[in-house]
């Protein structure tokens, strides 16, 4: 979502941005739609879903506040403020705008979808502020401008220990369980990591191997498997955000990888300077998607070769869908959805998610 700087055009953060966002679609493909299926005959193919992309929570947003971070360095780090309030503005304008544009999208697509939505006043406003929705990224990132503006004096040694305390705590479930509020207190170590260190970043992810890759991504699914399934340890003080910045580091070694294979890096590229729009309309169509697949007779659902691919196509299918609409949004000029400053006195390019 931040604006990509002409020195900054490395590569890999595209990638990353890529990943990441198709595996927040994936995501809620598999946990709003694909999981509910009256399934027959799949096996355990619609649970191993579920646990694989559970197995990734710690990966997804850790790793795109990450790259947020770094983007954003230069705006919060800057003499004035001027750059990091308008950023802000404009991507918590995002929030609110889209949050009222999903909830009247939501009860007429899919009233019976299963995801949070505002019924009332009261309900929306609670969206609006300390409950919020899918959309919270956007919220959380113009906190986090304002977070790293503020602390911009207080040395990095100092204000990244004190990060991850304030994220070991919401991941121990210390916070009142208020919607997403958790996740946006959780993830705030993360951006600050990209915003203080984004050239220690750089240099990790230039000096990628497959062994380092391959090693930390076995580092990481063994501690999956001992700390939170042997262990239980999900919610011991500091081990969830431990394991997000494993995964971190794992998932840009990865990234940086991916990037050096044009077939591959390219697609993912162009998907991750896209994710704006990706992000903020993609439960509309699947919502739809939804209420489609389930008129259909039920014996489409039965078998495992459906029920492993379904969840790849679906997710492409939104991604599609997204994409397109916001095509036919710009073509309409209704670039203001997209950057609502626009309609004011401000200018500028539109954020990059």
């Amino acid at each position: 979502m931040p604006l990509m700087t002409a020195r900054a055009r490395e590569g890999w953060p595209d990638v990353v941005k890529g990943v990441c966002i198709i595996l927040v679609v994936m995501w809620h493909v598999v946990v709003k739609h694909s999981s509910d299926l009256p399934w027959e005959d799949a096996g355990g193919v619609p649970e191993m879903w579920t646990v694989v992309s559970a197995q990734l929570l710690p990966l997804r947003m850790p790793l795109f506040f990450v790259v947020s971070g770094m983007f954003a360095a230069s705006a919060v780090l800057a003499p004035t403020r001027a750059r990091v309030s308008i950023r802000a503005l404009r991507l918590a304008l995002l929030y609110l705008l889209w949050v009222v544009i999903q909830t009247f999208a939501l009860a007429a697509a899919g009233p019976d979808f299963d995801t949070a939505r505002a019924t009332d006043a009261w309900s929306l406003l609670l969206q609006l502020t300390i409950s919020p929705t899918n959309l919270w990224y956007l919220l959380a990132l113009a906190l986090y401008l304002i977070v790293g503006r503020v602390t911009r004096g207080i040395p990095t040694a100092v204000l990244l220990p004190l990060g991850f305390l304030v994220s070991a705590v919401a991941a121990a479930g210390m916070l009142p369980d208020s919607g997403n509020l958790w996740q946006v207190v959780q993830n705030v170590v993360f951006f600050l990591a990209g915003l203080r260190l984004p050239e220690l970043v750089r240099r990790f992810a230039a000096r990628a191997s497959w062994a380092i890759a391959a090693g930390l991504g076995a580092l990481y699914v063994a501690s999956l498997v001992v700390v939170v399934s042997l262990l239980g340890a999900r919610q011991w003080f500091g081990v969830w955000t431990l394991l997000s910045a494993l995964a971190v580091v794992a998932g840009i070694s990865a990234c940086a990888l991916i990037d050096r294979w044009e077939p591959l890096a390219a697609p993912l590229r162009w998907i991750g300077r896209r994710t704006l729009p990706i992000y903020v309309i993609h439960m509309i169509p699947l919502a739809l998607l939804d209420r489609m697949l389930r008129g259909v007779e039920p014996w489409v659902y039965r078998g495992p070769v459906l029920a492993v691919i379904e969840p790849l196509l679906i997710t492409a299918l939104v991604i599609a869908a997204s994409l397109g609409a916001h095509a036919l949004l710009r073509r309409m000029r209704a670039e203001a959805l997209f950057d609502p400053l626009l309609l004011g006195r401000f200018s500028g390019r539109a954020p990059r998610l």
